[in-house]
């Protein structure tokens, strides 16, 4: 009796053995039934039914082989480590990914700065025509800025009015009058009272085109604004200083307040107490943060100061400064839910002449902030005294200090 199934002889194994046979029985169950157990295996040999240790070839000679059989290892699985669970992650690029953060986040920056330089430029009110103005002086070193305050109720409605006691007079007026001047020796702001006497010139209407010849005719600075609107202010004002005025820039009642409020508010330090039913002040001495009608009653107000309109003007210088020091801290520029409101409000509020651009808008609130800080210089026009109601200015100090401006000097000049 042979070993093989089905009556399978020693002759018939040669040529079928490894190739496979048309038998439903797996191969491994055929062959395992010639494995003789308990027998043992001859010296040298392994035992029947194991698989032979192989030689492997290492260091140029052949070591112990393990083919794997005997431990159930699949050959050609896996694309990983040699641990049996799974591929290994390769390790972090983090030079990559810092890269790409760093481009992306650049990307962003780059895109909402330019983003909000063409939000804010568009909201600028160029409706002023520097170009209408005649026989303009030469234009010196540094840049002059003529900053106004109109007394315009536009916008406000009548509970407004109410509230910030503004009146409910038609048109606008002159409620106050500066210079900024900057350049390399420091910020100069100078109060121009709005009550200070000077000659209509010669001038050409901004709305009919006609030239207006000049008689000599003498009257208070607001009234040249009155008159023909900001056009014949800067013309009167060049012609009585002799100083070119590069940028013009004006703001309403109503848009005051509003960037009072948009900025949170403005910390200020007032050194009297302060009554007035006018304007509404009623302040105590000592630092405070007042908010858009406070701030209002503040730099409107003259009946209750010893100095008038003299001592307002210095109010309103200080309170200025004080708010472009406000607008220009980390806590607004760095806050969009603060920075973005107060510029909103800022834009809408200001009537600029044509070629004003944001870039000196800038540089006129960053000279205000350094004439609070001490960088600069605050003053009100030298006076010689008055006539008629009418403050006269002192021609020849002046003089001295249109030249110092021109030529970019430290201005030395005192003033009132």
């Amino acid at each position: 009796m042979n070993d093989w199934p089905e009556a399978w002889s020693d002759d018939n194994r040669g040529g079928r053995y490894g190739r496979g046979s048309g038998s439903a029985q797996p191969e491994s169950a055929r062959v395992m039934r010639q494995v003789r157990r308990g027998q043992p295996a001859p010296p040298g040999q392994a035992p029947y039914g194991q698989v032979p240790q192989q030689p492997r070839y290492a260091d140029g000679g052949y070591d112990d082989y393990d083919s794997g059989y005997n431990t159930g290892q699949v050959y050609g699985g896996g694309r990983g480590g040699g641990d049996g669970h799974g591929p290994e992650r390769p390790a972090p690029d983090w030079r990559r990914r810092i890269k790409w953060t760093a481009i992306t986040l650049v990307t962003v920056l780059v895109v909402t700065t330019v983003a909000t330089y063409f939000w804010a430029d568009s909201k600028l009110n160029r409706d002023v025509d520097l170009s209408k103005v005649i026989e303009r002086p030469e234009k010196g070193q540094g840049t002059n800025y003529l900053i106004v305050g109109s007394d315009s109720r536009e916008g406000l409605s009548d509970e407004d009015k109410k509230r910030l006691r503004t009146g409910s007079s038609e048109g606008k007026r002159t409620d106050s009058m500066m210079i900024l001047h900057t350049g390399d020796n420091g910020p100069t702001l100078i109060s121009l009272p709005r009550d200070s006497n000077v000659e209509i010139p010669t001038f050409k209407g901004s709305e009919s085109g006609k030239t207006y010849q000049g008689t000599g005719r003498e009257v208070k600075l607001n009234a040249a604004y009155a008159e023909d609107g900001p056009e014949l202010l800067v013309r009167t004002v060049e012609f009585n200083t002799g100083l070119h005025i590069d940028h013009y820039v004006e703001i309403g009642f109503a848009g005051f307040a509003n960037i009072v409020d948009a900025a949170g508010g403005v910390e200020i330090d007032i050194p009297q107490d302060i009554k007035d039913t006018k304007s509404g002040a009623d302040f105590k001495k000592g630092k405070q943060t007042l908010n858009g009608e406070e701030a209002l009653a503040f730099v409107r107000t003259r009946y209750a100061l010893a100095g008038s309109d003299l001592d307002r003007t210095k109010n309103q210088q200080k309170f200025l400064s004080a708010l472009a020091n406000q607008v220009a801290t980390p806590s607004t520029v760095l806050n969009p839910f603060r920075l973005y409101p107060t510029m909103g409000a800022g834009l809408d509020s200001l009537i600029v002449d044509k070629d004003m651009g944001l870039f000196d808008l800038a540089d006129m609130f960053w000279s205000m902030k350094g004439v609070s800080g001490g960088e600069g210089t605050s003053m009100n026009m030298p006076l010689a005294g008055s006539a008629g109601g009418n403050l006269l200015w002192d021609k020849d100090k002046v003089k001295q200090l249109v030249q110092q401006l021109n030529n970019d000097e430290k201005v030395t000049v005192k003033g009132d």
